[in-house]
């Protein structure tokens, strides 16, 4: 029996893990901003950690549910009602048939993580339930959820129960200001030394052209760029470039302006340069940070890096290990 969607907040998306391996044929690999917050939430419900949840972006939604189910709410600090009574987040709570859940107002964070024990069984596309807006793949027809939505729910995990809660030490979230790791890239030597040492001084702020595609940054100071000759099948702009493949996390700065970082639904490839990569394990903040939060970003290698893949890999290990 499904759960009936009465209001879908700003943007409330069905996301999993997304769907890797098309992103050589210009399909991001999608998922859900913040990895670490769905795969928790799934934990506490008992689910496969890569189902199908909803990613609620600032208001959460209105669901009346048909059938018992354990609920979990992670990532942004978006408060669940359940008939009206506040429910902690980060933690598994019992739904019963005919009850109604809702959201109390945003407290801290972006994107909440909405959990529902069998998971969302929506027909997945390239072997994801994960909604892509732009390329009408996943979710509900491909789009975000509207009133008047049935979501399906798989079969209920055996074992599932209420009760169990993610401690607050794992619970990662963006500092004030955030900190954002970036490994320099290919195209580093592009921007004149001064520039590269105040692009790492200064304090920007997340622009409102903040979205799964990628977020943008203000405030910081405009990049000297060394001059060149434009290679044949670049852009006058010196910050264009021969048309390149982007990574995940790329740091691309238009004109020397405005830091984007390229997130979950980002482009494959285009023709600006790339400042560097914010680090893998810094992605899954950039999706909890809301507009104007001051941001800096910070300088490593690759040691440390793959060191701070480690330590968040560490992380899930000790969350399954605290919920098993």
């Amino acid at each position: 029996m499904p759960v009936n969607v009465i209001s879908a907040g700003i943007a409330t998306t069905i996301q999993d893990l997304g769907r890797p391996g098309y992103y050589h044929l210009g399909i991001p690999m999608g998922g859900a901003m913040d990895r670490l917050a769905l795969r928790a939430a799934n934990m506490l419900v008992g689910n496969d950690e890569g189902a199908a949840a909803l990613e609620a972006v600032f208001v959460g939604p209105e669901l009346e549910f048909t059938e018992d189910a354990i609920v979990a709410v992670t990532g942004a600090e978006l408060p669940p009602k359940l008939d009206g009574q506040i429910q902690p987040t980060w933690t598994g709570f019992a739904v019963k048939a005919g009850q109604t859940l809702s959201f109390d107002f945003l407290k801290n964070g972006a994107r909440a993580y909405i959990a529902i024990s069998g998971g969302i069984d929506t027909p997945p596309a390239l072997g994801s339930r994960s909604t892509y807006a732009i390329g009408a793949l996943g979710g509900v027809e491909g789009r975000g959820l509207q009133p008047g939505d049935a979501l399906p729910l798989g079969a209920q995990p055996a074992g599932a129960s209420a009760g169990k809660s993610v401690p607050d030490e794992m619970r990662r979230m963006p500092g004030k200001p955030a900190e954002l790791r970036v490994l320099p890239g290919l195209y580093w030597h592009r921007i004149t030394e001064a520039a590269q040492k105040g692009f790492f001084e200064d304090t920007w702020k997340v622009a409102n052209e903040a979205d799964r595609m990628g977020y943008r940054f203000q405030g910081g100071r405009v990049l000297e760029f060394v001059e060149r000759e434009q290679p044949f099948g670049a852009g006058a702009d010196p910050s264009n470039i021969t048309d390149a493949c982007y990574p995940y996390g790329s740091v691309q700065v238009p004109s020397g302006t405005e830091p984007i970082v390229l997130h979950r639904d980002a482009v494959s490839g285009g023709g600006y340069f790339m400042i560097g990569t914010v680090i893998s394990a810094d992605m899954d903040l950039i999706g909890q940070l809301q507009p104007h939060t001051p941001t800096r970003f910070i300088k490593v290698d690759m040691d440390t890096a793959l060191a701070a893949r480690r330590e968040r890999a560490e992380t899930l290990d000790a969350i399954r290990q605290t919920l098993a």
